[in-house]
């Protein structure tokens, strides 16, 4: 639906998780959950047709642009979701603006909505929507706080899951990313740390963090792997999926890796398994599903769901079309072979020097659809700041609406 040191001061640039992603051009991936043309075996699966999803994207434009209150939403991205027990979504996302929102027009006299350059910005939020679909408040920001001086906690995947196997009690059960202040290429982030956050239900408390798998001993930055980007609930496993950050060391593509997790132990590292490329293990050396090093792979954000034995695959095509393209592969198995990529697709952009990146699934919505979202940012970081200020609608995610056939 759909990606390092920290460049930027925490009142800064606003560019957030993939954006440093796609600057690298790094391939983002994102899979559906329902087969939209019937059930059946395995079998390749490409997109028929699309069209912007206005609903949604009115909804986040009214709720951005309301700015009654200072420690509101107002943009961000990284965009995840889950549903919760009681109908609500629960939105999560990386760096996020706070404050209020003017206009328009704005004071160069553009007809845009704009927030002061001063205007908040904390690491990650979380944004409660109602079961109408209704955004309604953003949580206490930042939900998750920062691990030590120079790094801090960038949210992912998330799922529902039961407190231990077998309870009768739901917790929401949050992965998270640890990325470190680093020095170029790694202007966005040293990745150092997959994380699981516990939160109860249905108060959405922070009970604690837990450290899952620690890649500080992993000498190049660029071969250590996070896990999180998305998770697939198969049975009585749960696949977490998870990428490295290749591309910011200049090479061509990023690789995928994949791991599983009884149901109910997501925050017990030692229940962990891992895909070694011909075996799972408990060892975390995994090896990778996707990613030829040259023309095929994905990058550090994605997601993944099965979709009636068949898992679709959407990653920002490889390229310069990386920055405007949404394309696919397909798989019998989260372990793959991986197929494609396939025929893909250029979803709206706004004018000016912007792109596209981290398409992400959203199956926790009603209805027989397939919403994939896909975040937009400014492109040259040097000029993210003041643009991202004065056109608010730069940093927010926009969504679209996708129809599968066979072949």
């Amino acid at each position: 639906m759909p990606d390092d040191g920290r460049a930027r001061r925490r009142a800064g640039t606003g560019l957030g998780l993939v954006l440093a992603l796609v600057c690298a051009a790094v391939l983002l991936t994102a899979l559906p959950h329902h087969d939209r043309e019937g059930s059946g075996a395995c079998a390749q699966r490409t997109v028929r047709s699309w069209a912007a999803d206005t609903g949604l994207n009115a909804e986040f434009t009214r709720y951005g642009d309301e700015g009654t209150r200072a420690d509101d939403w107002t943009g961000g991205d990284g965009t995840h979701s889950v549903r919760l027990p009681d109908g609500r979504v629960l939105w999560l996302f990386s760096d996020t603006y706070l404050g209020q929102v003017h206009g328009p027009p704005n004071p160069l006299g553009e007809w845009y909505s704009w927030r002061e350059a001063s205007a908040p910005l904390v690491r990650n939020s979380a944004v409660v929507m109602a079961p109408s679909g209704r955004l309604e408040s953003t949580l206490p920001a930042p939900l998750f706080p920062d691990p030590a001086p120079n790094q801090w906690r960038w949210p992912v995947a998330a799922r529902v899951e039961p407190r231990s196997p077998g309870s009768s009690e739901q917790v929401l059960r949050v992965l998270l990313w640890t990325r470190t202040a680093g020095v170029y290429p790694w202007i966005y982030g040293v990745p150092t740390a997959t994380e699981v956050a516990t939160l109860s239900l249905p108060d959405l408390r922070v009970e604690g963090i837990v450290r899952i798998l620690g890649q500080e001993r992993v000498p190049d930055p660029s071969r250590r792997v996070l896990f999180g980007t998305t998770a697939a609930v198969d049975g009585d496993w749960t696949y977490v999926f998870g990428g490295d950050d290749a591309r910011a060391a200049a090479r061509p593509v990023s690789h995928a890796y994949v791991a599983r997790v009884p149901r109910g132990r997501l925050d017990q590292p030692a229940a962990w398994q891992y895909w070694d490329g011909s075996a799972w293990t408990s060892r975390p050396y995994p090896g990778a599903v996707l990613g030829d090093g040259q023309g095929a792979g994905v990058g550090s954000a994605f997601t993944v769901v099965s979709d009636a034995g068949t898992y679709v695959l959407f990653t920002m095509a490889a390229g310069t079309r990386g920055l405007t393209t949404v394309t696919s592969y397909w798989a019998c198995a989260p372990t793959g072979p991986w197929h494609g990529p396939t025929r893909g697709f250029a979803p709206p952009l706004p004018q000016g020097e912007v792109a596209a990146y981290n398409p992400q699934a959203h199956p926790e919505l009603d209805g027989d659809r397939l919403v994939l979202s896909y975040d937009v940012n400014w492109l040259d970081p040097s000029g993210a700041a003041a643009n991202l200020s004065r056109n608010v609608s730069l940093y927010r995610p926009r969504f679209v609406t996708l129809r599968l056939t066979r072949g």
